[in-house]
This record gives C-alpha cells, sequence and structure tokens, in this order.
C-alpha cells in the first residue's frame, strides 16, 4: 500500500494577521481550544503515515516538546517553496505521496486529506481541493493604500480558488523542485513542470486563516464541528 507523508507548512510571517504582545506567530494563536497547528497536525495525523512540522527557524526547540502530535520538527525556509523543500529533506525514502497543507487552515478536515490522497494514487501527479469563485473579480494593477483604478472585470467561469491540503505523487514534486523554483502552491510547479493536477471539491471549513477575522469565522466553523454540529 502507498505510503503518504504530511508537511504541514507553519514558518511564514503571517504579517497581515499580527502577532499578539508575546511575539506568538499566526499559527501559534489558540483558535477553539486549541493552536492553529495543532488542529492542522491531528488531521494530517489520521491519515498520513507521519508529518513533519515546518516552523521558523527560532521555535524549532521550543516546539520539541509540544509538537501537537508532528513526528519530525524542522526549520522552514525563506519563503514557502523553501519551507517546502525543507519538509522534502525529511520525508522517509518508502513514502510515495507527499502531502502539503498550510497550518493557517486549521479547519480542514481528515477527510479532505484523504480525498487528495486518493486522487493521486488513483493516477495523477497532484491533486488540490478547490471551489469555485463566487465574487466578481476586478482587475486592479496599481493598488494602493487608498484603493485603485479599475481597469476591467474578469470572466469568473471556469476560475477556482484552490485550498490545501494538496497531494501530490513525491517523484512529481521532486521533480518540480529542481532548481529552487517560487510559487505561491506546489500545484503551480507541477503545471510548469508538465505534470497533471486534478482538482477536487473543498470545503468551507478550510478557509485560510489571514486576517484576525478570519480567526473568528474558522473558530465558528471548528466550535460547531466539537460540538456535533457538522460543517
Amino acid at each position: 500500500m502507498a505510503r503518504a507523508w504530511a508537511l504541514v507548512l507553519a514558518a511564514g510571517a503571517g504579517t497581515r494577521f499580527g502577532t499578539a504582545v508575546d511575539g506568538t506567530t499566526k499559527v501559534m494563536v489558540p483558535v477553539a481550544g486549541r493552536s492553529m497547528f495543532a488542529w492542522s497536525v491531528e488531521a494530517a495525523s489520521a491519515t498520513c503515515d507521519g508529518v513533519t512540522l515546518v516552523v521558523p527557524v527560532r521555535l524549532v526547540a521550543d516546539l520539541a516538546d509540544s509538537t501537537g502530535g508532528a513526528d519530525i520538527v524542522v526549520a522552514g525556509g525563506r519563503t514557502r517553496s523553501g519551507s517546502v523543500r525543507a519538509g522534502l529533506e525529511t520525508v522517509p525514502d518508502d513514502v510515495d505521496v507527499v502531502v502539503c497543507h498550510d497550518a493557517a487552515r486549521p479547519g480542514s478536515s481528515a477527510e479532505l486529506f484523504a480525498a487528495v490522497i486518493a486522487a493521486v494514487q488513483g493516477g495523477t501527479d497532484a491533486a488540490v481541493p478547490a471551489f469555485a469563485v463566487s465574487d466578481t473579480l476586478k482587475r486592479v494593477p496599481d493598488w494602493g493604500d487608498d484603493g485603485g483604478l479599475v481597469v476591467g472585470t474578469v470572466d469568473r467561469s471556469g476560475l477556482f480558488a484552490v485550498q490545501t491540503p494538496q497531494a501530490f505523487r513525491r517523484e512529481a514534486l521532486m521533480a518540480a523542485h529542481v532548481g529552487e523554483p517560487e510559487a505561491t502552491d506546489d500545484a503551480a510547479l507541477i503545471e510548469e513542470n508538465g505534470g497533471t493536477v486534478l482538482a477536487i471539491p473543498g470545503e468551507a471549513a478550510a478557509h485560510k486563516v489571514t486576517t484576525a477575522a478570519d480567526l473568528v469565522v474558522v473558530e465558528a466553523l471548528l466550535t460547531n464541528r466539537t460540538s456535533g454540529g457538522g460543517l
């Protein structure tokens, strides 16, 4: 049976969210009773053979005894792609599927992890959860503090916003990172390398916490889940 390993990415600066008075990073902020990264590690652990937690270098020692259930804690890079590469170095050689997940999406369920893994096991190079874009999209090339001039409206038909976890055939992901390229998600690197990417239905609860307002939304969703209300 194919083995899967998760990289829970928690090394981002979280500048749009801000930090607590004690310097706590975004993914260490409590949500519905536990830290964001702990929710993510739990969901990953339920479906993967192992989990690597990728954090800022200054937190590696602090999290050695409080990993939230992760098997390995490693320092991330200066960029998201650099952090993925740091995590890939910890993945055992017999792993077939690598799952990359943003710790800032604590509401992503174990079922969503299982779904993207199953899609890759079915033969695609990568699988990503996706939601059809519902908002009208405007092109504003020169956005400043006070906004910017709209130069056009983007046709949203066929456009999807993607989430994490995203699963990858290990060989395809390793090949896509040769030369240390940069991208906002690894599926883009697979596309650029000529690989196949399958989109599957995403989850409302997999909402990314970028600002403090997002935290309120995700906390409500997780509280509802833990109280038995479902999502």
